[in-house]
């Protein structure tokens, strides 16, 4: 039983002070790439102690079960585990995480199915209501990414990711914006895109409704819907410069009130957003991104090694 608390106890720390720590990394804003991946890890590490506790607490409650999966093992290694004589115990354990996993899987269904709804009839629409963009403007269409123009009057732009994306301006936009403003926006739209940060995005949202006050889950969709628009940005900016990205944020969000103190939830990014920009601050040194991968990984890397460290000491 060993295996099985040290990973629910693991489960647990990581699960609380993960968050805690990140959200005083001063680093991330400077690397929303990193961080990203570094939220990644941790969530995975999160799962796995999830994944592999079940996994013991089924052995634990069923004993057929319990010598199927360890029927290929060497002599002893069942025993190190210490699973016989804990069916009450892995019972609970494991009715408790497999609720857990359904309930995230039918939140994934859910978040998926009304995604592809939703964009299906945005595709829909858009192919009705929007010529294409004239090549001259902006980058050239691909193969992967059709670029649109939507007749209105106010000024937007947004992506519509999946098969057949869409990058999609508005006529409002292309009055305001400069080409390079334009440039910009549309190669931040395309990170969106290029970077599948909708995958992410759905994800995020499916683990955080199918474990509800779990800390680390709701911190990671906030986080991912953060971080993935300011590496959206540094895209933009990588290409077309920090002040040109800056000078369209503003100029797309001017009418919408958000550089306002009571400007309401997402919109308030916006101001930090071109904040960021103009501050230009330098990445970090290669050293410390591979420090800080190397410490992201680190976390599922530690829940693997404990859950087989039983099996390894038996082998000794």
């Amino acid at each position: 039983m060993t295996a099985l608390l040290g990973l629910l106890l693991l489960g647990v720390l990581l699960s609380t002070a993960g968050p805690a720590v990140l959200a005083r990394a001063r680093w991330a804003e400077r690397e929303p790439v990193l961080a990203l991946l570094v939220w990644q890890c941790l969530v995975v590490a999160v799962l796995l102690c999830c994944v592999l506790s079940l996994l013991l607490a089924v052995s634990a409650a069923l004993p057929q079960v319990r010598s199927l999966f360890f029927s290929g093992a060497p002599h002893g290694v069942e025993a190190a585990y210490g699973l016989a004589g804990a069916e009450g115990w892995g019972r609970f354990c494991a009715a408790l995480l497999a609720l857990g996993g359904l309930r995230t899987a039918l939140s994934l269904r859910r978040e998926v199915r009304s995604a592809r709804a939703l964009r299906d009839h945005r595709h829909a629409e858009l192919s009705h209501r929007a010529p294409e963009l004239p090549a001259g403007i902006g980058a050239l269409p691909t193969e992967r990414e059709r670029l649109i123009v939507l007749e209105s009057l106010r000024p937007e732009a947004w992506s519509l990711p999946g098969p057949g994306a869409r990058l999609v301006v508005t006529t409002g936009a292309l009055h305001r914006l400069s080409d390079r403003e334009l440039a910009a926006v549309l190669s931040h739209e395309r990170g969106h895109v290029r970077a599948r940060h909708h995958w992410l995005s759905q994800c995020a949202q499916a683990l955080a409704a199918g474990f509800p006050g779990v800390g680390v889950f709701s911190a990671f969709r906030d986080q991912v819907g953060e971080l993935v628009e300011l590496a959206a940005d540094d895209r933009a900016a990588r290409r077309h410069g920090r002040l040109t990205t800056a000078l369209a944020m503003v100029e797309l969000n001017a009418e919408r009130g958000v550089f306002e103190l009571s400007c309401p939830g997402q919109l308030a990014q916006a101001p930090r957003r071109v904040d960021r920009l103009l501050a230009g601050e330098p990445r970090l040194t290669a050293l410390r991104r591979l420090r800080l991968t190397v410490v992201g990984l680190a976390a599922p890397a530690a829940v693997v090694l404990l859950a087989v460290a039983p099996g390894l000491s038996a082998l000794h």
